[in-house]
């Protein structure tokens, strides 16, 4: 089958590899009918080579149709249309009986110190085939795959596999209270679906990019917007000049490690790319620096007794933290991948012809997987790119 392959810093490629195979009882083989191109895959494109192979298998998007099941699976069945979580979780585990499903204790990848497996994302989570190519392999398929029905475009329902319930997750760990306010930071594809989420449960929104269509993406859905190139060192005190002086009640980082930051981190992740990948893992994995601009400024917009909810992946492990405003601010802190299936109850309903969050026109590119080489470049530019389906 054809896949888009990591082969190192800003260079995929669509290359021939083995079709995936039932290798267990609970393994599903789906066929690939769309999967997404997230923020955090960029991050493979640029500063996670350490833990990459040549050949590894990106993506952790996918929807499509089941073509086999193993002896295990009795929830799905050759043709169902399914929607694949990122994450790989069984379901019945103590944290699955928790709803934790991204710290699931079948799949963690004990080996590094993390939790549950996730497709296409690196030896830090398994090593998993990903979803960017013709057919993938599900394990844990007794639980993990979403049936979704025929009929609509799959842009109506292939955000369940990241981007609705990382959304949706960051809102929820937001607490934001009843008609209160949020900051949303970066508006990519995750912070522009948070913001229609906190729209949608009658919050208001006040988002920073400092990408114009984005902007302008979030200002027509009825955000207000703030221009981060106006405000580079003002953007707190603008916030407050709107909400009392206070600051909104909560802000959500969706942002993380790829952030505007400063210089000097920026050049530690350049130098942390010159380095043999032996070297480059030990210091990602134990003194990793993140650029946390972001995260700083959520610190000084959030309010008092507010909440930042960071759904921006960081990856250090070395990061200063001003803990002293932290705790005078009285500020309480929720993060995390999202815990899919978790949330699908509470997002199937908005999945339907009215479309309130805007899923059908989301996407602004849709390429065939012989183009994805390409749409990563279109992506890490931005270039008016927010959100790329591929489709095999």
């Amino acid at each position: 089958m054809k896949a888009l392959t990591w082969h190192g810093r800003r260079d995929v490629r669509v290359d021939e590899v083995p079709d995936p195979a039932i290798q267990e009882p609970n393994d599903a083989i789906i066929r690939i009918t769309s999967s997404g191109i997230c923020g955090s895959d960029l991050h493979l494109y640029e500063v996670m080579g350490p833990f990459l192979s040549v050949g590894d298998v990106l993506g952790h998007e996918p929807m499509g149709i089941v073509m086999e099941v193993g002896s295990g699976v009795e929830n799905i069945a050759p043709g169902d249309r399914v929607v694949v979580p990122f994450q790989i979780s069984c379901g019945a585990c103590f944290m699955c009986r928790q709803g934790l499903f991204t710290q699931c204790e079948t799949t963690q990848v004990r080996e590094q110190g993390m939790g549950a497996a996730l497709f296409g994302y690196t030896k830090l989570y398994g090593q998993v085939p990903g979803g960017q190519a013709e057919f993938l392999r599900v394990p844990q398929a007794q639980f993990g795959p979403i049936k979704v029905p025929e009929g609509p475009a799959d842009d109506r329902f292939v955000y369940l596999s990241d981007v609705l319930p990382t959304a949706w997750q960051a809102v929820e760990y937001a607490g934001v209270p009843d008609g209160g306010s949020v900051t949303v930071l970066g508006l990519g594809p995750i912070g522009d679906m948070a913001s229609r989420v906190a729209l949608h449960r009658g919050y208001r929104v006040i988002g920073v990019d400092l990408v114009p269509e984005r902007l302008a993406r979030v200002r027509g859905r009825g955000a207000e917007v703030l221009d981060l190139r106006e405000h580079t060192r003002d953007l707190p005190d603008v916030i407050r000049d709107m909400t009392e002086e206070r600051g909104t009640d909560a802000v959500i980082d969706a942002v993380g490690m790829e952030a505007h930051g400063t210089p000097a981190a920026k050049v530690a992740h350049q130098l942390v790319g010159l380095l043999p990948d032996a070297v480059a893992e030990k210091v990602m994995a134990k003194a990793g620096v993140d650029r946390l601009h972001a995260f700083y400024l959520a610190i000084d917009i959030v309010r008092r007794g507010g909440t930042i909810s960071v759904s921006g992946v960081y990856g250090g492990m070395a990061d200063p933290l001003p803990m002293l405003t932290l705790f005078d601010k009285q500020i309480q802190l929720r993060m995390g991948q999202a815990n899919v299936r978790r949330w699908v109850d509470d997002l199937l309903p908005l999945l339907t012809d009215e479309d309130p969050l805007g899923v059908d026109e989301f996407a602004t590119h849709h390429v065939p997987l012989s183009e994805a080489p390409g749409a990563y470049e279109m992506f890490q530019k931005k270039n008016g790119t927010v959100k790329v389906l591929i489709r095999p």
